[in-house]
């Protein structure tokens, strides 16, 4: 009976060694780091710059693999049914939150099907508008489009996205009459606003500082109660007379649940690091976005937060899939 009894200890102590060990080398090869969104927007900018950094401070290549589609919802399938061993992450926005009001029903739980690692950047998005536009101000162009209700359109990086929704707040905190034009990523729905296929759009930073900076486009306002301080000189949406406008975009990275939490445990170390560089944050800066790292625990509440806050705001808008 003992002999059988310590034939067992050894064997726990074996198998928790194991586990251990295998905590203490993660990774030992490349992590997958899935974008639910098209190359070159917003949520992949930030994620090459993020995974670059990360890759040099564990020691293992990040892979970023683009699946745009659906609201973001095609990426974060994949990764909810992907195992939970660390080596496939997911990189999510405000979106994460929002698809699930919008679209009848999604193979995965926006929360329980998930492990949050942490928070990474927030921003704020601008209301563009492509210079033809004979509209100087915000006042201006909700007067504009409620004189020609049937020609002013905002372009969006797709249904059920955050550009969707800031356009969504807009119209109907002001009344103005704007068409949404869904595009597939942000990135396709910039080209067009500047080519003067669609009039306006929500952006993030990150895509509309170039094309403001070269006059390519014009920044009427911010979406958050500040100025943002890469466009110091663009007002907010309040201080430009849409009383109580304020929304921003966060990032954060996402885990299929039952990651174990050693393996999240070091992923938000490194992130905490990596973000505290000076060099990063100079990259996020110019990319448009600010650094706001949390613990898991924190953006897990958060997640739960974000998503009663913009199911309010579906509703209040009467926001649907085209």
């Amino acid at each position: 009976m003992r002999s059988r009894l310590a034939l067992v200890l050894f064997a726990l102590a074996v198998a928790f060694g194991c586990v251990s060990a295998r905590a203490d080398a993660y990774p030992v090869r490349p992590i997958k780091l899935v974008v639910p969104f098209a190359p070159g927007g917003f949520t992949d900018v930030v994620a090459r710059i993020l995974g670059d950094k990360l890759g040099a401070s564990l020691g293992q290549p990040f892979v970023i693999e683009n699946r745009p589609g659906a609201g973001s919802t095609i990426g974060s399938d994949a990764v909810a049914k992907a195992p939970p061993d660390g080596y496939t992450l997911l990189m999510v926005s405000s979106t994460h939150v929002i698809s699930p009001w919008i679209y009848k029903s999604l193979p995965y739980d926006p929360i329980k099907s998930f492990t949050a690692v942490g928070k990474l950047v927030d921003s704020a998005y601008v209301l563009l508008v492509n210079p033809k536009l004979p509209v100087q101000n915000v006042q201006e162009f909700v007067a504009y489009a409620k004189a020609h209700p049937q020609d002013v359109h905002y372009a969006s990086s797709g249904n059920g996205s955050a550009q969707h929704l800031m356009g969504g707040m807009f119209a109907t905190m002001t009344g103005a009459p704007l068409k949404h034009v869904p595009y597939r990523g942000s990135n396709a729905a910039a080209q067009d606003l500047v080519a003067g296929v669609v009039e306006s759009s929500f952006a993030g930073l990150t895509n509309a500082l170039p094309q403001v900076q070269q006059g390519r486009l014009r920044a009427l306002a911010v979406t958050t109660a500040k100025r943002a301080p890469q466009l110091p000189d663009v007002p907010s949406l309040q201080e430009a007379g849409v009383a109580g406008y304020d929304a921003s975009v966060w990032l954060a990275l996402l885990a299929p649940a039952g990651t174990p939490p050693e393996v999240v445990t070091r992923l938000n170390t490194e992130i905490a690091k990596v973000l505290a560089q000076p060099d990063t944050q100079k990259a996020l800066f110019a990319a448009g976005v600010e650094a706001a790292p949390s613990t898991p625990e924190a953006m897990q509440a958060y997640l739960v937060e974000e998503l009663a806050r913009w199911g309010k705001v579906v509703k209040d808008a009467g926001i649907r899939i085209e």
